[in-house]
């Protein structure tokens, strides 16, 4: 099932049953396959549907007055970044793909129709909401208060719980099809300083990030550098 991930990521967190689950997947349409850097949806957009990313990565960003970009969140299968559009509307941040994505698009109004009758569907994309609120105080605290080591840690640590949760973990290895100058944008570092810290990290035997794939070899040390909290037992059913 293409969606089966989005469906893995709420139950992990809500009691849904199969009839609230048909209905949400009744109303995805279209089905988009995006290539690297295409905009899901721009900041200053008027929000009239939201998406679930059914494969590949995505992310948020603003852009500052200076030109340079903040990226804000990584985003994995499974994940329905703009929820909070159905509320808010206009958005305030750009939804950019990462890597050639499979992304899935849900009219609000189709949404608002649902959710009025499915008061169980509601609470489980409400709790979702809450969750990724929680990400995003999370990484605030870590661009603010930790070091370069330790930032990057802590995205690896998060990256690899969230990809976990969908299955998308094997061998201590996943996917991650980043540059290291989008990874500047994310730690608010330098690309020479991102580079310096997986070569730490390399030397160290503490990970890999190579073509694309990020190898994890001592997890305990990512976990104790990066300050890692593990926020799905918080949100867990």
């Amino acid at each position: 099932m293409p969606l089966e991930m989005m469906v893995r990521k709420l139950r992990l967190h809500s009691e849904l049953p199969d009839e609230d689950v048909a209905a949400l997947l009744s109303i995805v349409a279209p089905v988009k396959t995006l290539p690297e850097d295409s905009f899901i949806v721009r900041e200053g957009d008027l929000s009239t549907q939201c998406c679930v990313i059914m494969s590949g990565f995505a992310y948020r960003a603003k852009v500052a007055e200076t030109g340079k970009r903040q990226i804000l969140s990584f985003h994995v299968a499974g994940d329905m970044p703009d929820l909070q559009g159905l509320p808010i509307k206009r958005m305030d941040h750009d939804l950019t793909t990462l890597s050639e994505a499979r992304v899935g698009f849900i009219d609000h109004e189709l949404l608002e129709r649902v959710i009025h009758t499915r008061p169980t569907l509601t609470r489980a994309l409400w709790r979702e909401t809450l969750l990724d609120a929680a990400l995003f105080r999370n990484w605030i605290v870590n661009l603010g208060t930790r070091s370069a080591a330790g930032r990057m840690a802590y995205l690896i640590a998060e990256l690899r719980q969230r990809l976990a949760a969908v299955g998308l973990v094997a061998n201590d290895q996943f996917d991650f099809p980043i540059t290291q100058s989008k990874l500047a944008d994310a730690l608010g570092l330098s690309v020479v300083h991102v580079n310096r810290v997986l070569q730490a990290f390399r030397k160290q035997g503490i990970l890999d990030l190579k073509r694309q794939v990020v190898t994890l070899r001592d997890f305990e040390k990512i976990l104790e550098l990066g300050g890692f909290d593990n926020l799905e037992n918080a949100g867990r059913k």
